[in-house]
């Protein structure tokens, strides 16, 4: 387990045993000798300003747009925007139903920018995924996962990923040549 995972189940043991004691279940400590773990340091970075303008400026699909407009007016996690379903979608209060991190639902909320987007990609859309794949689902995909109305697939994380890393290979290296792009990181 991660150093955050590992420090908080200990501070909720330590928290759970102090009870016992105090009710005169338990006598000792059974935690005592184990320390916290170092968090290792964040070393991800928001981008500045000009970074998200020129991200703004990229020519790329609606599907693009649209997602990462959504992330950056929200906040979420990329996997629980991914996990959208149109009929999740609550658009006249900018603002979609999720399934967060431990299966607590919560709501995602959005601005201007994606409002504007979100029905060009949904489209005539009723229910099913949010974002898709540009083709159709391949056999064995399971149900949830596959729009009912145009057979398309959920767009997966390690696709979304691809996706933003090779559209911004050249803001992420200004001073390379666009020869170069297959050479660089996003």
């Amino acid at each position: 387990m991660d150093a955050d995972t590992v420090n908080r189940e200990l501070s909720i043991a330590r928290k759970a045993i102090g009870w016992w004691q105090r009710q005169g279940w338990i006598v000792g400590d059974p935690t005592i000798g184990i320390e916290r773990r170092p968090a290792p340091p964040d070393r991800t970075k928001a981008l500045a300003e000009n970074q998200i303008a020129a991200l703004w400026r990229l020519d790329v699909g609606l599907r693009e747009k649209t997602f990462w407009k959504l992330l950056y007016e929200s906040a979420a996690r990329a996997d629980e925007v991914l996990c959208l379903n149109v009929e999740d979608l609550y658009p006249q209060d900018k603002r979609g139903k999720i399934t967060a991190k431990g299966g607590a639902t919560e709501w995602v909320h959005w601005q201007s920018g994606t409002a504007h987007l979100l029905p060009r990609l949904i489209g005539r859309r009723t229910r099913g995924p949010l974002f898709l794949t540009d083709r159709k689902a391949p056999a064995g995909t399971p149900t949830l996962d596959v729009c009912p109305e145009t057979s398309r697939a959920r767009l997966s994380y390690r696709r979304a990923k691809e996706i933003f890393e090779e559209n911004t290979r050249l803001l992420a290296n200004p001073l390379a040549s666009p020869d170069d792009v297959e050479d660089l990181d996003g």
